[in-house]
């Protein structure tokens, strides 16, 4: 699901939660070399605001070359329309897609009248994102997310992704090493951890919950029941919200189409 100076945000934050003056910034960098210089001066930018788990947790974490030459590449995402819906099993998820939702009609019904979402987008979503189920990502999510907010490219995203990991971690919502994919996406249909904050529906390793946890997130982007989501319709703007890649956004749309549609 598929972004964002966290300096003077961040400080600030610290210094009204702690009662103190702020501390400097941990500092970004572009290479394994300085990432245990920053991870304690992230912990020390942070103290006050996570607790000794999460503090164990960020110690333990290790730099993520996979992560990096991940967040360097996303090369499908610079397919035309065809071949990025072709690379990704298409036509699969759809047939799979249609049988899931005859199968587990009930759930979905569920789902609609409580969030006003058809089962096609959820079902596209979690066809696309993990083959429904079948590979939710091999990598340790929050070293992921630590070397994503270090890297200097997009550090100020992924600084809001670590302090939310961090939180889950502390609050025991989330396993220190809980798996996941390359940029520390965890579940059926890959949430970031702000994201399980804010649109978690229990727990996301969970078929139902993950796609309630969806259907949440669109609802709260401002999906309305009943109205289109193709592009140009009213319910797009949810999509397109949840990733901000328009070939994968079009994709999505298309596939729901098709199963809502059959």
């Amino acid at each position: 699901m598929k972004k964002f100076s966290i300096a003077g945000a961040t400080m600030l934050a610290f210094a009204t939660f702690a009662g103190a003056a702020p501390a400097q910034a941990a500092r970004c960098g572009s290479g394994a070399g300085g990432f245990e210089a920053w991870k304690r001066e992230f912990v020390e930018e942070a103290r006050g605001r996570i607790g000794a788990a999460g503090v164990d947790a960020l110690m333990n974490t290790n730099y993520n070359s996979a992560t990096i030459g991940a967040d360097r590449g996303q090369k499908s995402f610079h397919l035309s329309l065809e071949a990025f819906m072709q690379k990704r099993g298409a036509s699969a998820i759809v047939a799979k897609g249609r049988q899931l939702k005859h199968s587990q009609a009930a759930l979905f019904q569920s789902i609609e009248s409580r969030y006003g979402v058809p089962p096609g987008p959820l079902l596209a979503i979690w066809g696309m994102e993990t083959g429904f189920g079948a590979v939710h990502g091999n990598q340790h999510a929050l070293s992921a997310v630590a070397t994503l907010a270090y890297d200097c490219r997009r550090s100020e995203y992924f600084t809001d992704q670590l302090y939310a990991a961090l939180e889950l971690i502390d609050h025991g919502r989330l396993s220190p090493s809980a798996r996941g994919s390359m940029h520390g996406e965890i579940g059926q249909t890959q949430f970031l951890p702000k994201n399980i904050l804010q649109y978690g529906v229990g727990n996301l390793d969970n078929a139902s919950a993950a796609l309630m946890s969806t259907a949440n997130f669109l609802h709260a982007h401002g999906w309305q029941a009943g109205a289109g989501y193709q592009p140009g319709e009213p319910n797009f703007a949810a999509i397109q919200a949840w990733n901000a890649a328009s070939v994968y956004e079009r994709a999505i749309a298309i596939i729901g189409r098709q199963i809502d549609g059959e």
